[in-house]
């Protein structure tokens, strides 16, 4: 018994690594695994195995694709003189569900932190300056990243790298609570706040 309960254990903690999934939920997940069949459990792991093989980052935007570019940069409808700037590829989705961006993303995979020790070296800023610089179509970055210090300090960062370039920054206009996570936003509240976009100089706030 002692051996079982170990391995429950061992389970537990791995699905507590997830974001945001606490030790209650993570025992609840174990508990519903040792309810599968063992071909259930097998397809369920697979699942999982398939996932981080094929899964990886976008060359040309850095979101998430099984394929070798993803499916907006694959889309040769879209706005390719439009880049929307986002944090994450959770909040790609969340802008996809607006139906009315039609331009291309850039993922930056975090945001400049220095209080956690995320300096810009670390998320994907050089990726975008290098795109930017190849590709002279590109006329405005817009940058959705969340209205909290880290998101406006991410913001500033790279409007003051663009600038030289004689690229238009915009910041998106926050209808959105200050703190509120863009990927839990509701596709009115989205929309609006792309119309209402305004350059990041004038969208930030000043102390």
């Amino acid at each position: 018994m002692a051996e079982y309960m170990e391995s429950l254990q061992h389970l537990s903690e791995q699905f507590g690594r997830l974001e945001g999934v606490g030790r209650k939920t993570a025992m609840r997940l174990s508990y519903s695994v040792l309810d599968m069949t063992y071909e259930q459990a097998q397809t369920f792991a697979q699942a999982i195995l398939t996932a981080k093989e094929k899964i990886h980052l976008c060359p040309i935007c850095q979101n998430l694709t099984d394929r070798e570019t993803c499916a907006v940069c694959r889309d040769e409808g879209r706005d390719r003189s439009t880049v929307c700037v986002v944090e994450d590829p959770k909040t790609v989705m969340a802008m996809e569900k607006v139906r009315e961006y039609r331009g291309m993303y850039h993922v930056l995979h975090g945001l400049i932190s220095p209080m956690s020790g995320v300096t810009p070296d670390q998320i994907k800023l050089k990726e975008l300056i290098a795109r930017i610089g190849e590709d002279e179509g590109i006329r405005e970055v817009i940058i959705a990243t969340n209205a909290t210090i880290e998101g406006d300090a991410t913001a500033l960062y790279i409007s003051r790298l663009l600038q030289p370039l004689g690229i238009k920054v915009t910041r998106l206009a926050y209808g959105i609570p200050v703190g509120a996570d863009l990927e839990y936003a509701d596709e009115v509240t989205l929309y609006r706040a792309l119309e209402g976009r305004r350059q990041v100089e004038d969208a930030l706030p000043h102390s």
